[in-house]
């Protein structure tokens, strides 16, 4: 069970991070759509598991490795746009989201 302190950092941090891909703030793989699906905080607020959906389907876990590779210039850009509000910005792990996929395959079967 979350606390409401987790709840709210982890959807600041999903709105920032999502800001920052979208502005392209920090150097992402060309020709693919990230979206941050959902944000989740450690009790102690030190470690965001963030989970990240990618389009279209080619090569996601490339595309994700990448992304994992930059997660340390991606956590310092962050830091200095939420430094008001934390004051440790937690280390960030990205997982791939693929709920979108499954919930396609589902609907294809079903059709």
């Amino acid at each position: 069970m979350e606390t409401i302190r987790q709840q709210k950092v982890g959807r600041l941090l999903q709105k920032e991070i999502g800001e920052l891909f979208n502005k392209s703030e920090v150097s992402i793989p060309t020709g693919i759509m990230i979206s941050i699906t959902q944000v989740r905080m450690s009790p102690d607020l030190g470690i965001a598991k963030i989970y990240v959906s990618l389009f279209p389907a080619e090569n996601k876990e490339e595309a994700l490795e990448k992304i994992r590779n930059q997660a340390s210039e991606i956590r310092f850009v962050l830091g200095k746009k939420v430094r008001k509000q934390l004051r440790h910005i937690p280390s960030l792990n990205f997982y791939l989201d693929d709920s979108f996929d499954y919930a396609e395959k589902i609907d294809e079967l079903l059709h």
